[in-house]
Parts: structure tokens; sequence; C-alpha cells
């Protein structure tokens, strides 16, 4: 009887390869088995992180495999373009992930390790926005269906990785000694370098490295659809990219190619949290107090004026008068979301604002219902820790753990298990503990950990 043995976690386990016939006896020859071949896999002893993954699967920025139908023959019965449910994803199954995030179409997570692959991307490379990916010298790919390696130069493997973001076709890595490293598209300066019109950016190998700004450490960094925020050690804001919306906050609507320090009312404040998911941005001081500059169109940004371009930050101190201190923000295409230290969210701007589908459009920050994301007499003490916005989508992390979604369903980015799209908060259905959420265009993805 033929056999093969497993070793998973220092363990063997015999197996005959007749496991499934009809043969009652399945009994190893024991002086075989130092002969038998040996399969091992990887089994993380110390990750307990899962990541969920929803929305438009074709372009691979879910990294999962979806069956296909050969051609002139009939089509899988599973056969799907999108994922309705949140499916796990291989980024939790074969990496300990530390951070996520969504750009328009791609997907790019950090892991824990001391080896060179400290950041896998996976979906749209046409830009190079997941790193350089070549079967053979001169063909690079455009398109990833699985997560790859992105080759970053770190000087010391000892260098960890502390935040990735990414926007419309360009990526943000983050580390704790080495600053940020920024690649994809540079049309508009989004990477941080001197712009050049004449730039192949597919098939790129480049990827450029800002070490410090204003001789401080980088902290965070928050890449919006062209342009990029970065925060300092000391909650300074410098930004880089497109202006032609005000969203990089210098004073002027020109495209930036170095970052520089952001104008206006936070250059004497002590930022601690930036948002942008297009071309607003929202901040928040270490008081808990609102700032804000970039795309205006729908009163995102409440100015005097009425402007729909604000190319300054400004302090929206008397606009949230009364909502308490503010603990988190994000920023959509056309909506802005907060959430104070009570655990309340407040909307405001145009779309599915998640009041109802009587009203799409708010001036002023309105409390979406607490009842809606748990809280209730059986609950009282369940709040919101966390918010975030895609385009046209919304989320929040209760205390909990639980996710709630609402907003445009596009391709089913909402994870609700259908096509319609959602007027009210609505929790999402995943078998895990949700500690962050990242939203883009069509897509979306939770860092989950097992319930304790």
């Amino acid at each position: 009887m033929t056999t093969i043995k497993f070793l998973i976690r220092g363990r063997s386990y015999i197996v005959p390869c007749r496991y499934y016939a009809t043969t009652k006896k399945k009994i190893p020859v024991p002086d075989e088995e130092e002969q038998l071949p040996i399969f091992q896999y990887p089994v993380s002893k110390t990750s307990d992180r899962r990541v969920y993954v929803w929305g438009m699967a074709e372009t691979g920025a879910l990294g999962i495999h979806l069956p296909r139908g050969n051609k002139g023959k009939k089509p899988y019965k599973n056969n799907i373009s999108y994922a309705w449910h949140p499916m796990r994803s291989s980024f939790g199954e074969r990496f300990d992930v530390s951070h996520v995030a969504c750009g328009y179409g791609f997907t790019v997570a950090s892991v824990k390790t001391n080896d060179q692959h400290k950041v896998f991307g996976t979906g749209i490379n046409t830009d190079s926005q997941i790193g350089y990916h070549a079967p053979r010298a001169g063909h690079p790919l455009e398109l990833l269906l699985s997560p790859a390696p992105i080759y970053i130069p770190y000087k010391s493997l000892e260098t960890k990785v502390i935040g990735v973001d990414a926007g419309r076709a360009h990526s943000a890595i983050l580390t704790d000694k080495e600053g940020v490293f920024m690649l994809g598209n540079n049309a508009y300066g989004q990477c941080g370098r001197r712009i050049n019109p004449k730039e192949e950016y597919r098939g790129s190998m480049l990827s450029h490295n800002i070490r410090t700004l204003g001789n401080e450490t980088i902290t965070s960094v928050c890449c919006g659809q062209d342009h990029t925020l970065y925060l300092t050690s000391s909650g300074k804001v410098y930004s880089c990219g497109w202006g032609a919306d005000g969203q990089t906050g210098l004073g002027s609507y020109e495209a930036q190619a170095t970052p520089a320090r952001v104008r206006g009312d936070v250059t004497s404040e002590r930022v601690v949290k930036l948002a942008s998911a297009a071309d607003c941005v929202l901040a928040i001081n270490d008081q808990g107090e609102l700032f804000g500059w970039g795309n205006s169109e729908y009163g995102q940004i409440p100015m005097s004026s009425q402007q729909q371009q604000v190319n300054m930050s400004y302090a929206l101190v008397t606009f949230t008068k009364g909502l308490g201190k503010i603990v988190d923000v994000a920023a959509g295409g056309s909506f802005c979301l907060i959430v104070n230290e009570h655990g309340d969210v407040f909307v405001w701007g145009y779309g599915l604002l998640g009041l109802g589908p009587n009203v799409q459009h708010t001036a002023k920050p309105k409390q979406i219902p607490a009842a809606l994301f748990g809280r209730n007499e059986f609950n009282p003490e369940s709040c919101v820790k966390r918010v975030a916005c895609g385009i046209s989508h919304l989320a929040a992390i209760s205390s909990a753990g639980d996710l709630y979604t609402w907003g445009r369903n596009r391709h089913g980015c909402l994870g609700l298990g259908g096509a319609a799209d959602q007027h009210f908060p609505l929790r999402v259905s995943i078998g895990a503990h949700v500690l962050n959420v990242s939203c883009s265009v069509d897509h979306t993805i939770a860092l989950c950990k097992p319930f304790t």
C-alpha cells in the first residue's frame, strides 16, 4: 500500500493513498516510514490575524481565485465576478498581516517578518503601483490575481513596516526606521519626486524613499486619489501631488512635486489623524478638533464664501461645536464622517449618508442613530470606535468588533450579500472580530482576529 507522510507543526502524519477506497484495513508499514516523502506546510503559531475581502474580484484586488468557464464550454456553476459576501483571503492564510490598504482596483498588505519581502500586493498594476512583476524579462504583468511580494530596497532587514496606504495608482509603504517608500504613478508628483512628463510607469522598478520631512520622522501617511499626505512626529502635515481642488492645502491649485508643509490653521496644531479617499481632506488635532481642506462641492469643507475648492487648511471648530471631542474621521468622494469620544457617528455632504432614503444631502453634521450600530437598552455600552470611507460607501467598527457598511453598493463592495444600495448602516456577517477596514472604489478589506 502506498502512503504519504505529512509534517505539520512538528508532528508527522501518515496517510494511505487509498484512504477513500472501500478497503477496511488501512495499516501503514512501519519500516517504510523513514523512506516516505515529506510535504511541509508552514503554519503560523503566533498570528491571530484574518483577512476578509469582498467586492469586485475581476481586477484581482481581492487576492482570491474564482472559478472560470473554458472557452466554448458551459461556465462553472459558481462562476462569479463579484464577491457579495466576505471571503477569507490568501493574505491572511499565508501571512501574518499587520496592515491593509485598498487602492483603485488593487490591494496592498504588510506582514510581520524579518525577511526582505515585507509587503505584498495584488490586483491592477498598470503603473507599477504594486511593484515590478514579470514572468520573463521585458514582459511586466499589469494584473496580478493573487498576492505577490513587492520589492522594497530596505537597508536593513530589521526594518519594520508600520503602515501602508494606496491611492488611484500609487502606493505608500511606511517603515519605522527608513521613512516612507512611494511606488506607482507620479504624473502629478504624488510620489513626492520630480515630475517627468515622459516617464513610463508600466514595468517600472522605481521606488522613491522619503526618509524624513523637516528633520522629523514620518509617523503616518495617507493617500488620496492623486495626492499624498504625510504626518511627522511633532504633528506637522506635509503634502504633494495633484492640487486642482486644493487637496494639497498649499495655498495654490498647482501640482506639487516634492512634499511641502500644508498651510493654514493646522500649522500651529499637533495633528494626530489624516483622512482622504478622493480630493477632500480632514484632520484632527490632539485636542479632538476638526480641520479640513480640498474639494467642497457638496459642502464638505463649509466656508462662508461657499467655495467649492479650499486650498488651505481651516479649523472647523464652530462647524462641529457641541459634538464633543472627535476621535476618528473619514472623507469620501462627496461626504465626510466623524465619530466622537462617546462613540456617536455624524455625517454630512452628499450621497447615501446612512440617514435613510429621504436624506441624501445635509450641510451640517447629523447623527446617525446609535441604535443602528447596536446600542440599545440591553447593550447600552455599545459604541463606534473607528470609521472609514470609500468613494461612495461608508463603514464603521463598533466596540464589539462588528462592522457596519452603507452607501452605494458598487460591485458588492458593501459585503451584504446582494447588489442593492444601502440607506442606513447594516452589520456585515464576518465570523471574526474586526480590527480595521479599508474601503476603495469597488472593494473592501477587513483585518480581523478570531473571537475569543
